[in-house]
């Protein structure tokens, strides 16, 4: 019991320092620069072996001097992840009537119906906890209740707005015509449009629903959290509407708010991402 009295704290950093590793490499897996940075630290350890072993001190104090330009380095590769993280933790609990919640999603649906039976684009995000105004900027305010008939006259080709995304808060419409940013996820497939390629881009740094209907098939997915999911049926789309913004239960804990910060959403119906072409 001495023992473990005397070496707890001992404990508790080996604790916490392996969650921070495990945290950063389940942050930096599957992005760009996550070659670089697993690269660097190969060198880095090899480098910091040499020292040990041949007693250099003058590289030990650059090695240990640098260790802060590269935590700058690793903020401004990952900035999109680093982003998403902070976002999620400010993000407050958004409270909405379940009946005025079913009643957007099936103006959504009626709307994703139609466009995609004419076979024409859509990209709408649905607005949760973190706002969009990086996004908004870009748009044109609209402000107005939402209806079928309004997403319709918006997405229409000979529109102005028709290229761009639709911000929806609640059952407003309250911007179009929006410039979402594009994901830079490797591995996409060749065949996704700049529509999936926003949407996946939107749903990485916030936690909005974001629905496409593709203008050359008239398929619909939707991106949440990072991840698309195509080709679904307009049920499918319904259910998962319904799951995440009318039956989706607050994070229950630490352990579960934690996962909610880094952890990514299960697997629904549909085709993954890379399977069908046709965007």
């Amino acid at each position: 019991m001495n023992w473990v009295r005397d070496n707890w704290r001992a404990f508790v950093e080996i604790l916490l320092l392996a969650a921070g590793i495990y945290y950063c490499i389940r942050l930096v897996r599957g992005t760009r620069g996550a070659p670089v940075v697993l690269g660097f630290l190969l060198v880095m350890l090899v480098l910091t072996s040499l020292t040990l072993a041949l007693n250099l001190e003058v590289l030990r104090l650059l090695l240990r001097n640098f260790l802060a330009f590269f935590a700058i380095a690793v903020i401004v590769i990952f900035q999109p992840e680093v982003r998403r993280i902070f976002a999620n933790l400010g993000s407050l609990p958004f409270f909405a009537s379940t009946r005025e919640t079913r009643q957007n999603i099936e103006v959504l649906i009626k709307t994703v119906e139609r466009l995609s039976d004419v076979r024409i684009g859509m990209l709408v995000a649905i607005e949760q906890t973190i706002q969009l105004q990086d996004v908004v900027e870009s748009g044109v305010p609209v402000d107005c209740v939402a209806t079928p008939e309004i997403l319709e006259t918006i997405f229409f080709p000979n529109n102005a707005m028709h290229d761009g995304g639709v911000i929806m808060q609640g059952d407003r419409i309250t911007y179009a015509a929006c410039i979402f940013p594009l994901t830079q996820k490797p591995g996409l497939s060749a065949s996704l449009g700049t529509r999936h390629r926003a949407a996946i881009g939107l749903s990485e740094e916030t936690d909005a629903v974001v629905v496409v209907v593709s203008e050359e098939t008239g398929a619909i997915s939707y991106a949440y959290k990072g991840e698309l999911v195509r080709n679904v049926s307009i049920e499918q789309l319904r259910d998962f509407l319904t799951s995440v913004l009318v039956h989706a239960p607050p994070p229950r804990g630490v352990v579960e708010w934690v996962r909610s910060l880094f952890g990514r959403p299960a697997v629904h119906a549909g085709l993954p991402v890379d399977t069908k072409p046709g965007s």
